[in-house]
């Protein structure tokens, strides 16, 4: 029987155009079937599913295609998006001014929704290189959250695009929730370096699970000083997999003339 692979993808479009790649075989030969046609969800923030289908794959490729490892010019592109985002925050670049304006009107945005979420819920705010951050605190933070921090994500995201209308120079907000961030932030490291070990002990790469924008952010940057491997986000979407290389070592030359 032959075996049977799932793809995902923004639309089943995509994702059988991602199967015709990845299995190398044309897409109107392909045989599938779908599973789901995906949802955007609200706004195209909250809620938003992938369309998936499911592939048969022919005999002669039961085995699995071979997974190319990315060309160096993508990976040294990535580091180096990767690169700003740690001068951004270790403060390496120019800040860009913030009016008390700014901060009343983010706090005024981020408290009318949280108060249509739940109640007793309080802000307290702060600005640190250029980025504003709202702490909540109260209220049912495991609602405000959502699952996988996206309602979270979706308000901040809201609030940063109400700031940044009336300003010329963007503004990043950050929003956090009991200190839910944080605590992902240093659970992400400690998960990076599991990943790195894993790697390098095996010797061949390692594919992490699905990860938003900023929780891969997280792991590329726990990763950028170790020169033994090397991070790559694969697929397309906001959710990506992130898969861990373990860099070849160079064998060392022999010495003809020792002896």
């Amino acid at each position: 029987m032959s075996p049977v692979l799932e793809f995902e993808s923004k639309s089943v479009e995509k994702a059988i155009q991602k199967a015709s790649q990845e299995l190398n075989i044309p897409a109107s030969k392909l045989e599938h079937s779908v599973i789901s046609h995906g949802s955007t969800g609200i706004f195209g923030l909250v809620g938003s599913k992938k369309a998936k289908i499911r592939v048969v794959v022919p005999d002669k490729l039961s085995e699995g295609p071979r997974e190319p490892e990315p060309e160096e010019s993508t990976e040294e592109t990535e580091r180096q998006g990767v690169d700003s985002i740690v001068d951004e925050a270790f403060g390496k670049v120019p800040t860009t001014h913030i009016s008390d304006g700014d901060l009343t009107l983010g706090k005024e945005v981020l408290q009318k929704m949280i108060d249509l979420i739940t109640t007793e819920a309080t802000i307290t705010t702060q600005t640190a290189n250029g980025k504003i951050l709202y702490e909540v605190k109260g209220g049912n933070a495991a609602v405000l959250i959502g699952k996988r921090g996206q309602t979270l994500e979706a308000m901040q995201y809201l609030v940063e695009k109400i700031i940044n209308k009336q300003n010329q120079k963007r503004i990043r907000v950050e929003v956090d929730v009991e200190g839910y961030l944080q605590n992902r932030r240093e659970r992400l490291e400690s998960l990076a370096l599991r990943f790195s070990a894993k790697a390098k002990k095996s010797g061949r790469p390692l594919t992490a699970g699905q990860f938003n924008a900023h929780d891969r952010r997280i792991i590329h940057i726990a990763l950028k000083e170790d020169r033994e491997v090397r991070t790559h986000s694969v697929g397309e979407g906001y959710y990506r997999k992130l898969k861990i290389y373990p860099k070849k070592k160079r064998r060392k030359k022999s010495n003809p003339n020792r002896t």
